[in-house]
């Protein structure tokens, strides 16, 4: 799926790539209360991922601007990029703004010719959708771990 494909359903909504428009709040507390995957992070931890981040998209509904979806990206900006934090609130759900969020941080930027990595529990779909497979033989990846909360 492109951005040229929205449906009416998708055209309530719009993404944006400008860092200062992000909602901290909501992504903070998407991360405390939906994502399996963050629980371990404390606020701080959040915000310097973001602010470190390649790239950031957001995805905002166009009746009130709020925002309702996120993805961030850490890169080299040359050939490599690793995408994190994906996620669309339950109640926006079920329009393909996943998707669409993965499109445009990808294809909307300098990354469509990037080796791009992720790690999901759930979402394969979605990203097969985006072009992502399973790693080839030539993939290693040493596990990473919380660090010490002290």
């Amino acid at each position: 799926m492109t951005l040229a494909d929205a449906t009416p359903a998708t055209a309530r909504y719009e993404l944006d790539a400008d860092p200062a428009r992000i909602d901290r709040d909501v992504i903070w507390r998407f991360m405390t209360e939906h994502a399996y995957w963050g629980g371990w992070r404390s606020r701080g931890i959040v915000d310097r991922q973001i602010d470190a981040s390649w790239r950031v998209v957001g995805c905002y509904d166009r009746a009130d601007g709020a925002m309702v979806g996120f993805a961030r990206a850490i890169s080299d900006g040359v050939s490599l990029a690793y995408l994190a934090d994906v996620f669309v609130l339950p109640e926006h759900r079920g329009h393909g703004l996943g998707v669409r969020l993965v499109d445009h941080m990808i294809e909307g930027s300098e990354g469509p010719h990037f080796r791009w990595m992720l790690h999901t529990g759930d979402a394969h779909g979605l990203y097969a959708k985006a072009g992502f497979r399973p790693p080839d033989h030539t993939y290693l990846e040493r596990p990473g771990r919380a660090p010490d909360p002290r």
